[in-house]
């Protein structure tokens, strides 16, 4: 008796279950989309790093607190640092106590290119008049070689006084340049041990301790914009010939459950990244969600477009992506048209009054 009351149950169980396999056709909008995945990230999100290797000696900020541009959040040990800004210093103000002393000497070089030009002057005087009676045979050939010699002369010592004159105001001006711009780099070399904010915001996490040895390849905070979040997805490339800026999308995250927001494309990276093949793109909420975290992980579907009054089934009634099983015999060629993740448009093949059943 026990066995017949089961066989009933079974029998009556697998015939609920054939008949709810059992549907008819749809008439509702059918939306092809694009999935993507991705994180949420904070407006101008950066993580923090030096550009030197030492120990770190203090931790001016916490996390979540607010920040400004330009204040200090990290101090490295700098020592060596110093010391060289110190040596630097002293080499540059020692440069411009020896500019009076170095002033005095082109001032008495500027004296000599003067005098050297005076005696030019008179030299070409001479050589000039004496040139003019030459022809005449007032003057012996041989006095006049010598007049010739010492407007040479002149003219030669002349050009040469210029010449140092101009190199010692180089040098000078050399030398103050050297020095300055040689303080002025170990002046940023010692404030790049002192790391600062880039702009105004919010610091969301810090990643290291006080006493450790950071270098340029550590992570030291995580810092954006305040109350202000973007979302960031990665698109597979064979999808991503279709994601227009401006498309809407559709976001749905694990924070909230069963709660789709809307979003919307604001940028496209035009290059794909070779590890994962895929294409980054930004967008930003319609609707923005009451509290946003950085890196809260994403979910989308970006609409591609979408087709009202359409004749729908479930995707999974479909056989092998063209066939549906109708009367629970007739295998059915139709022709398919849009489709998302749960159903598929019918063109052709299909009346809406038609019963289809799941493939087995």
């Amino acid at each position: 008796m026990k066995l017949k009351l089961l066989s009933i149950v079974v029998f009556l169980l697998f015939s609920c279950n054939n008949k709810e396999d059992g549907i008819k056709p749809t008439m509702g909008d059918v939306t092809e989309s694009v999935y993507a995945s991705g994180l949420i990230k904070a407006e101008d999100q950066y993580t923090v790093f030096s550009t030197n290797t030492g120990i770190l000696k203090k931790i001016n900020v916490i996390a979540g607190q607010s920040i400004a541009k330009g204040q200090l959040l990290f101090e490295i040990e700098n020592d060596k640092a110093e010391l060289n800004t110190e040596n630097a210093l002293l080499t540059y103000q020692l440069s411009q106590n020896n500019n009076h002393y170095i002033q005095d000497k082109i001032s008495e070089m500027e004296m000599k290119v003067q005098s050297a030009n005076d005696k030019l002057a008179l030299d070409k005087s001479i050589f000039d008049r004496n040139n003019r009676i030459k022809d005449y045979k007032i003057i012996s050939e041989v006095d006049f070689e010598k007049v010739e010699l010492a407007y040479k002369n002149a003219k030669l010592n002349y050009e040469t006084a210029k010449k140092q004159l101009s190199q010692l105001k180089a040098q000078l001006k050399n030398d103050q340049n050297k020095n300055n711009i040689n303080l002025k780099i170990n002046q940023k070399s010692e404030s790049d041990f002192n790391i600062k904010s880039q702009f105004s915001g919010q610091l969301f996490d810090v990643l290291v301790k006080e006493g450790t040895l950071i270098s340029p390849q550590i992570p030291l905070a995580i810092i954006g914009q305040k109350n202000a979040f973007l979302i960031e997805l990665e698109v597979d490339e064979n999808d991503m010939v279709r994601v227009k800026l401006k498309q809407p999308i559709l976001v749905t995250m694990d924070s909230y459950k069963n709660q789709v927001f809307e979003a919307k494309v604001d940028k496209i990276y035009p290059i794909m990244d070779e590890r994962s093949r895929t294409f980054k793109i930004e967008a930003h909420f319609i609707n923005v969600p009451e509290k946003l975290y950085p890196n809260l992980s994403v979910e989308a579907n970006i609409v591609i477009q979408t087709k009202k009054n359409a004749i729908t089934i479930p995707k999974n009634y479909l056989l092998k992506d063209d066939f549906v099983l109708v009367n629970k015999t007739e295998k059915r060629k139709v022709k398919v048209g849009l489709s998302d993740y749960q159903k598929v448009e019918i063109l052709e093949g299909l009346k809406p009054d038609e019963t289809i059943y799941k493939p087995q």
